[in-house]
C-alpha cells in the first residue's frame, strides 16, 4: 500500500493519541468523518495499522522490575531456534522477543513482579533446555526517554 501525506497525518495522530474519536481524527487530518474511517480501515486491512492498546506507569501498578536479556544459542539450525520461540512466546512476562544480528542472538525484554521476578522467569527458561549458550541480564533502573512515536515523514 503506497501512503500518501493524509495516511502519514492520520498515523501520527494515532501515535499520539490512539483513542482519538473518529471525528476529531478526520478534522485534524482535513477530512470527513467517512472518508478518514474508511483510510483506517484500509491501513488496518493493509497490516499497517495491527492495534491499539495502552500504556501504564509501572511504578504505580506494583513492585515490577524490567530487565533486557541478551541470549546466545549454542547452534543456529532453525528448528532449534524455533522451539525456543515457541516456548518464550508462551512467557506473558516476556513483553519484546527479537532475533537479532551481531553477538548475541535473541533480545528479550521481561516485565515481571518482584526484583526476583525477572530471575524465577529466566531460571525458567534455563531449566527448560532450550539449546541457550549463555545470557547476559541487564536490569532496567530507569528510564530517561520513552520514545513511542515513529519519526513519519510525508
Amino acid at each position: 500500500m503506497k501512503l500518501d501525506r493524509i495516511d502519514i497525518k492520520i498515523l501520527r495522530k494515532l501515535q499520539s493519541s490512539g483513542r482519538i474519536s473518529n471525528v476529531d481524527l478526520a478534522e485534524a487530518v482535513g477530512l470527513s468523518a467517512s472518508p478518514c474511517l474508511a483510510r483506517i480501515k484500509k491501513l488496518e486491512a493493509a497490516g499497517i495499522v495491527i492495534g491499539y492498546n495502552a500504556h501504564f506507569d509501572l511504578t504505580k501498578l506494583g513492585d515490577f522490575v524490567t530487565v533486557y536479556v541478551q541470549v546466545i544459542l549454542k547452534n543456529h539450525r532453525r528448528a532449534e531456534a524455533e522451539r525456543f520461540e515457541r516456548a518464550v512466546l508462551r512467557i506473558a512476562e516476556v513483553v519484546e522477543f527479537h532475533m537479532v544480528n551481531g553477538k548475541f542472538d535473541y533480545l528479550v525484554k521481561i516485565v515481571a513482579q518482584g526484583y526476583d521476578g525477572p530471575a524465577r522467569i529466566l531460571e525458567q527458561i534455563w531449566q527448560a533446555d532450550l539449546g541457550i549458550q549463555s545470557y547476559s541480564i541487564f536490569i532496567v533502573s530507569s528510564t530517561p526517554i520513552r520514545n513511542s512515536s515513529l519519526p513519519l515523514s510525508d
